[in-house]
């Protein structure tokens, strides 16, 4: 307890400190700054209405089409390093682990703490989320994303914890436009796609995408299929906007390679040990958006459908279970907003409900030692359905106290229900009933049983103008969100469903937002604590009640240097920390103020980019990740890795280009994963040097 309370003091200590240097910055970099004119930047995911960047009073970052068009990411882990404070872990094919002022987060609910959205809307139901989540979604022609850096405001409400990533698709507009790509690289890969917005009286948007990936590794490829149809429809009252999305993902997965160093041996770090291992998962989602003005209110109207289904080798497990899940969900998200000369009032109601199961079967004994043979039994290890109801009413505010001061407020109320049935034989043995030596089975499977948790969460945020250029915010927030299904009936050995409650984080941030014709600057400091979170250690062992720190300072900086040259410049240093102590009976012992695995206290990129007056555009990108630990009790790391990327577009005529990507100039050797795990270090080996060459239509 005294380490929490000593950690507190020094944080509010450095937010007092750093706010007074970041608001003497601001004055001298304003009255310095040239005359330009400022383009205001317009963002939709804290308000679900376009609103101007600068009058935010949390962090919220912006990638638009012009990054998403020269980045040409084959994976999102590829564009999400321009942004600071987050790290997507790139696995094998498209697999990932998101990061979001956070560590990277692995276990049963781990996933809960980010909120993926499609156009505003949750791609999952809050209860069910996965770790690969961000797959699903047609980044490839998105048209910009919007990522929320800390715990949303009322408007969003359980996962959104340590952020939200919201994937916008190109709008239906009254002009035409039509793009056409076909890309070739490395290892067979392959890549072909296109978007097409007929506009006039169609105004309709339809985009798709197929890619061949043979893989870098060893029987490590994937083919993906990703789809997106927009309409506008013809009602009598309002605007009608249908949209649907799909993805289909056949992977061939390989695995960690094992041995301390061994993403630097070229004899292993483009082998597979899991020829075997799979992934194979389709989704699918529809819903409409209906917009009308009632007077002074502006009514918007959600109802969705969505469906997904998943099944793949948990090959990084011993025994190497088979899962398969999936759901079915259906719910609707209206939201009312007055905006008065002074004063914008939304409130709304959220529901949703999700028909949603799991099963997880092992085909084969297990290998290793005689504990493991013992408590991971070859048969089935869980099969179950969940009823999931989930309704949220909230109400959130701005008032405009004078013309350089508003004040912004909310307040969330969520209740989540499960029905939960157990399809197999309750409690702690094998599927036929028998018991499991060395104190029993790894897995236990609670009795059909119901759940329900109740959460209310407050905001509260100031911006202060202090030019027409400037503004300083300060926001406190509390995120929450329900235990995932996961958590609640995946038990293992020694767990009670009866332990564990909804996972907090409260939130303090504050931050200085400057943009002039030739800077960007946005810069904050933040502090974060967490409760009630479930865990993994390194032997594969969930702890509950676990507590955390998250203490960080983010830098986001853009200047044009000359007529055609500009820099950009992103960093986090972030103090990721255990605040409880457990010395576990079996497992890691967890200590009080050692940092948390897989949590680099750096990470930072920068791009010096080049747009001419002729047919070039350009950019060298330099990405820096810093050393961090790989177990709970900070004996094993990993030291960290800089890499260097090159991405250079010619336009060969008005409709036509070329664009070259160049990733790894210097051939690095690198983890994009580290850990330390049943006794091994544990690693998913970098991609070494890569070119890729891109031919696009546009018109």
């Amino acid at each position: 307890m005294q380490h929490s309370k000593g950690t507190a003091s020094r944080v509010v200590g450095a937010l007092i400190g750093t706010t007074t240097r970041l608001s003497v910055l601001a004055v001298l970099l304003a009255s310095n700054a040239v005359a330009d004119e400022v383009i205001e930047e317009l963002v939709v995911t804290t308000s679900r209405a376009p609103t101007y960047l600068r009058d935010q009073p949390g962090n919220i970052a912006t990638l638009g089409d012009d990054a998403i068009e020269l980045t040409a990411h084959a994976h999102i882990h590829e564009l999400l390093t321009r942004v600071p404070g987050v790290w997507v872990s790139r696995g094998s094919g498209q697999e990932s682990l998101p990061s979001i002022r956070s560590p990277v987060l692995t276990g049963a609910g781990s996933c809960g703490a980010f909120l993926t959205l499609e156009n505003g809307i949750p791609t999952r139901p809050s209860g069910f989320c996965n770790v690969n989540q961000l797959f699903e979604l047609p980044t490839e022609f998105s048209e910009s994303r919007e990522i929320v850096r800390g715990p949303g405001n009322a408007l969003y409400g359980s996962n959104s914890m340590h952020g939200a990533i919201n994937v916008l698709a190109p709008m239906p507009s009254t002009g035409s436009r039509t793009t056409a790509k076909l890309e070739l690289g490395p290892n067979d890969f392959f890549r072909v796609g296109g978007l097409i917005n007929s506009g006039d009286g169609a105004q309709a948007v339809i985009g798709g995408s197929y890619t061949d990936d043979g893989g870098f590794r060893d029987a490590s490829g994937y083919r993906q299929v990703k789809a997106l149809f927009r309409k506008n429809l013809s009602v009598s009252r309002g605007d009608l906007l249908l949209n649907v999305s799909l993805s289909d993902l056949d992977q061939d997965t390989a695995g960690f390679i094992l041995g301390k160093d061994a993403y630097k041996d070229d004899s292993l770090n483009r082998s597979n040990p899991n020829p075997e291992a799979f992934r194979q998962a389709s989704s699918q989602r529809a819903n409409l958006e209906w917009r009308h003005a009632y007077g002074d209110f502006d009514v918007d109207i959600r109802p969705y459908l969505r469906h997904s289904e998943m099944t793949f080798l948990q090959h990084f497990l011993p025994g190497q279970p088979v899962e398969e899940n999936g759901h079915v969900s259906a719910g609707f998200m209206a939201n009312a907003r007055l905006e008065g000369e002074s004063r914008t009032l939304s409130f709304g109601i959220d529901a949703d409900v999700a028909d949603v199961y799991l099963r997880e079967t092992q085909f084969g004994p297990t290998e290793g030692s005689a504990f493991l043979r013992e408590t991971r039994p070859e048969g089935k290890h869980y099969d179950y359905d969940v009823l999931g109801l989930n309704v949220a009413a909230y109400l959130q505010a701005e008032f405009q106290l004078s013309p350089a001061v508003a004040i912004h407020g909310g307040l969330r109320a969520e209740y989540s229900h499960y029905d939960y049935d157990n399809n197999m034989l309750s409690g702690n043995t094998r599927d036929d009933g028998s018991a499991c030596g060395f104190g029993g089975c790894l897995y236990t499977r609670p009795a059909d049983r119901t759940d329900h948790y109740f959460d209310v969460a407050p905001n509260l945020g100031l911006a202060y103008t202090a030019s027409d250029s400037t503004t300083l915010f300060l926001n406190v927030a509390r995120g929450f969100r329900a235990p995932q299904m996961t958590e609640l009936y995946r038990l293992q050995n020694g767990q009670a469903v009866s332990d564990l409650d909804s996972e907090t984080i409260d939130s303090a941030e504050v931050g200085i937002r400057m943009a002039t014709g030739r800077w960007d600057i946005e810069t904050s400091v933040y502090t974060m604590r967490k409760t009630n979170s479930v865990i993994r250690d390194a032997d594969g062992f969930n702890v509950s009640a676990a507590k955390s720190e998250h203490d960080g300072i983010e830098l986001s900086v853009d200047v044009d240097l000359h007529d055609y040259w500009s820099l950009t410049i992103n960093g986090a240093f972030a103090k990721h920390v255990y605040d409880f102590d457990s010395v576990a009976a079996r497992g890691e012992t967890f200590v009080s103020g050692n940092d948390i695995d897989t949590a680099p206290r750096w990470l930072g990129s920068a791009a010096l980019n080049y747009e001419g007056p002729g047919r070039l555009v350009g950019e060298l990108q330099w990405v820096s990740q810093g050393s961090y630990y790989l177990d709970a009790e900070n004996r094993y790391t990993y030291p960290g890795h800089d890499i260097a990327n090159i991405r250079l577009r010619y336009l060969m005529s008005e409709y036509w280009s070329t664009t070259v990507r160049m990733n790894n100039i210097l051939d690095n050797a690198y983890a994009d994963r580290a850990d330390f795990a049943f006794g091994n270090y544990r690693y998913f080996p970098g991609r070494g040097r890569e070119l890729f060459v891109e031919i696009r239509y546009s018109k």
